[in-house]
């Protein structure tokens, strides 16, 4: 099977390149990052990616909430959220747009291995028995 194709969103360029290495070193192509929500939804038409690991606080005018919605509405494409926020009512808010998953910043390699895989197998089982 192909390599998981993924899109990191992160505000912070130094942190979205390190997660792109991380991800690169475990075996997956990780074209490209984003620093805002309207970056990451163009990216997400340019390049398909079969998940996007999403920080909730981003540059711009849109935070990682509103741009995960827009990218599952639009595109079917599974959202993690990886962030520092960790508060209540950020988690109520994230919960709404159904994420794969929620992991915390600093994060352990080995948890944020295993929320792709099963969000990556979970988004092409559900593909294929949709007939796409």
């Amino acid at each position: 099977m192909d390599k998981a194709k993924i899109l990191v969103v992160d505000d912070q360029n130094i942190v979205a390149l390190n997660i792109r290495n991380r991800l690169k070193s475990l075996g997956y192509d990780v074209p490209t990052t984003a620093i805002s929500g309207e970056e990451a939804i163009r990216k997400v038409e340019l390049t398909n990616p079969d998940l996007v690991l999403m920080d909730i606080m981003l540059k711009g005018d849109m935070d990682g909430i509103e741009a995960a919605r827009i990218i599952k509405s639009r595109f079917s494409i599974p959202v993690i959220y990886l962030t520092a926020y960790t508060d209540i009512e950020t988690l109520e808010r994230a919960k709404l747009t159904e994420p794969a998953g929620y992991i915390s910043k600093p994060f352990n390699e080995e948890d944020l291995y295993n929320e792709i895989e099963v969000a990556i197998h979970k988004n092409r089982s559900k593909r294929v028995d949709e007939g796409k």
